[in-house]
């Protein structure tokens, strides 16, 4: 089952230095796939977290724009600034990607840059990253706050994923708000509706024109048979 919680924990007391460094070691410890967490001597630390990609309703992307190189990455080209045009698909359910980011990398910055490496145009505010638990065989999910800090959560909860997870959903506040949205975007959402309506309507007829070609051969190896 799951249960998405709105109300936010108390803040626990910020750790000490001395306190953070044993805590790395401790994760360090534990980590099996050499994504480690490294200690800087200001004080900040630097390491991996996995976000799982939740989204029900496709996003917004540059038309007809190749994926972002190593290059752009590290010449900071925005290729999302060279089209004006735009399109609109769905990204694979439940994708994973892996981020490197700081201690001091808050969610806003989380998500905003999840949508620059998926070159996804849309408003930020659209989305929200949620921790994911699991409790009494239930599935939890809390809304985190824009400032809050992904990777000290990673620290406190250990690298097992089965324990805290991050996943990015919609920024869901009830209804869904359209108005948040241009008029191309409605129009690729109709587009792309139409095109799933006219899908489901063929895997419908399909799987009946199976059926009845399987009770025709039925009828027909039933006469053929005596009494």
């Amino acid at each position: 089952q799951n249960v998405t919680q709105t109300v936010e924990e108390e803040k626990p007391e910020p750790l000490t230095i001395q306190e953070i460094k044993q805590k790395i070691e401790k994760y360090n410890a534990k980590v099996t796939n050499c994504l480690l967490m490294k200690l800087n001597d200001d004080g900040t630390y630097t390491g991996f977290i996995k976000v799982h990609l939740k989204l029900c309703r496709p996003v917004t992307v540059p038309a007809g724009i190749r994926p972002q190189s190593i290059y752009d990455a590290l010449k900071e080209v925005n290729l999302a600034d060279m089209t004006d045009k735009r399109t609109s698909f769905y990204l694979p359910l439940d994708a994973i990607k892996q981020l490197h980011i700081s201690s001091t990398t808050t969610v806003s910055e989380v998500i905003q840059g999840l949508l620059k490496k998926f070159m996804v145009v849309d408003n930020p505010q659209k989305f929200a990253l949620f921790k994911e638990m699991r409790k009494d065989g239930q599935v939890l999910f809390q809304k985190l706050p824009l400032t809050e800090y992904p990777l000290y959560l990673r620290l406190l909860a250990g690298p097992d994923t089965d324990v805290l997870s991050f996943v990015l959903k919609e920024n869901e506040t009830g209804e869904v708000e359209w108005d948040a949205f241009s008029i191309p975007e409605l129009q690729n959402f109709l587009m792309i509706l139409d095109k799933e309506e006219k899908d489901k309507i063929q895997q419908v007829q399909r799987k009946y024109e199976k059926f009845k070609q399987k009770l025709h051969q039925t009828l027909k190896e039933a006469r053929g048979k005596p009494g």
